[in-house]
């Protein structure tokens, strides 16, 4: 799927809003990966709308669940289909790096799902930060099985 030009600004400044919730993340001792779940919108100045924004509290709050798309999603709260049709995190995934981990987006795309890969050095700097400094938190949010000895 071609990206559709009027998405280029809006991913800035979406990808924007979700290293910063990355960083508040990261700063509470958790994963640092933010999400924000927006639609474009032409009555609002930028173009969009923002209508949940998260980060991975997996740590914080000691959830099995709680990544950030989960948690944007939540902080959404119950939004009609047509809505999440028209959202990026639905129908379209912006990823600010996927050098450090590669998720599904294969699959996303197969699904029919476009997938925008930013590659920001910002972001790659940032998970590789917290995986030096937690290698063990990281990767059981990957599922990545520790050796035992």
């Amino acid at each position: 799927m071609s990206l559709d030009n009027s998405w280029k600004g809006i991913d800035r400044h979406g990808m924007l809003l979700a290293f910063d919730e990355a960083q508040n993340s990261y700063q509470q001792g958790g994963i640092p990966i933010g999400s924000v779940l927006l639609v474009q919108d032409p009555t609002e100045s930028d173009g969009y709308k923002i209508l949940g924004s998260g980060h991975n509290e997996r740590i914080q709050k000691s959830s099995a669940t709680l990544h950030g798309e989960i948690s944007a999603l939540e902080n959404a709260g119950r939004l009609r289909a047509e809505i999440y049709r028209k959202a990026t995190i639905i129908p379209r995934v912006v990823i600010g790096e996927n050098t450090t981990f590669m998720g599904g987006e294969v699959l996303l795309q197969q699904s029919g799902v476009e997938v925008v890969v930013q590659d920001r050095q910002d972001c790659k700097d940032l998970m590789q930060k917290f995986i030096s400094e937690k290698p063990g938190e990281w990767n059981e949010d990957i599922g990545e099985v520790a050796d035992r000895d």
